[in-house]
């Protein structure tokens, strides 16, 4: 994270991991991975609206909060790999 003189955050650069995932029911979304050792093929849990579902990661990326493909701030988070 870098700080301008004038006390404000001018970047923040941590790395972040992104899986693509599928859900069974064929929905596809971004989520955020608390799991560093995460891979494509891996099922895994996660928030659909109001529930859980499981699916399998199809794609992961390791991104910046600048180059994430979806906003940060809107991303939920995989619960576990299953």
């Amino acid at each position: 994270m870098i700080h301008s003189l004038s006390g404000g955050i001018i970047a923040d650069y941590d790395n972040l991991i992104y899986a693509f995932v599928r859900t069974d029911g064929g929905e596809k979304a971004w989520y955020i991975s608390p799991f560093p050792l995460i891979k494509a093929g891996d099922r895994v849990s996660v928030p659909l609206r109001a529930s859980m579902a499981e699916g399998e990661v199809i794609r992961v990326e390791q991104v910046t909060k600048q180059t994430a493909p979806y906003p940060v701030n809107r991303t939920r988070e995989i619960d576990r790999i299953l």
